[in-house]
């Protein structure tokens, strides 16, 4: 009878140690989860945000502007032209220029090699000759896509047509050295960047803007300008 109850009372503490080991593995599962979410909560605004680099891509405004824009574009596409034309005036004027945001242009070249061939000379552009003739060439390049011309087209954008539009905004010498460097390693490599951010976040046509990591889905000034206000309060 000794040893029955011996064996008993092991069997008992046995039984009670195992329960104060899952009840300690439960707190620690449930205060984990709980940590998970509070940095979740803390971080998720910032999630697309923090996936953008910005380093190396040409932009306008304030370097210190509390808010970033991205545009993705194609110097092909039509809508583009539009876009740049008369909504961007507006982002210049009220945005850019007051210095309430950043704005950045990033290549999305969908269409066809006509596409490819612009965004990489673009780059090249701003490689070898900097921000400010970078932007200019931009400028141009909108203003100069033909009105008529056919998408399905592949020779309304050749190397031809590209150095003969930055002859528009600088040297002769300076063209010479974007067409000797034209598609090297380090546009391409450029324009592959701005590629895989439009698979990271889903970009699916152009114009397509981001303000500080979140697709704008609106559908007037208006609604951006909203947008670019509650941005700049959330990075305070």
């Amino acid at each position: 009878m000794g040893k029955q109850k011996k064996k008993n009372t092991n069997v008992k503490v046995s039984k009670k140690s195992n329960s104060h080991v899952w009840l300690f593995i439960i707190i620690g599962i449930v205060t984990v989860g709980l940590a998970v979410f509070m940095l979740t909560g803390s971080f998720n605004k910032n999630t697309e945000e923090s996936a953008i680099t910005y380093e190396n891509q040409p932009y306008l405004g304030d370097e210190n502007a509390p808010v970033n824009i991205i545009e993705f574009g194609d110097y092909k596409c039509p809508v583009c032209k539009n876009f740049n034309e008369s909504f961007f005036p507006l982002i210049d004027k009220e945005l850019i220029q007051t210095g309430k945001v950043k704005f950045f242009f990033l290549n999305y070249p969908f269409i066809n090699v006509d596409s490819e061939r612009s965004a990489l000379f673009g780059e090249t552009v701003y490689k070898e000759l900097g921000n400010e003739t970078f932007w200019k060439f931009h400028k141009l390049l909108y203003e100069k896509q033909p009105d008529d011309q056919s998408l399905e087209r592949k020779d309304v954008f050749t190397e031809k047509f590209l150095n003969e539009t930055l002859s528009e905004v600088t040297t002769d010498e300076n063209v010479k050295k974007v067409s000797g460097n034209f598609e090297n390693d380090a546009s391409e490599k450029a324009v592959e960047t701005d590629e895989a951010l439009v698979n990271d976040l889903g970009v699916t046509g152009t114009p397509t803007l981001f303000v500080n990591g979140k697709k704008f889905e609106g559908n007037s000034f208006g609604d951006l300008q909203k947008m670019v206000e509650d941005a700049a309060k959330e990075s305070k």
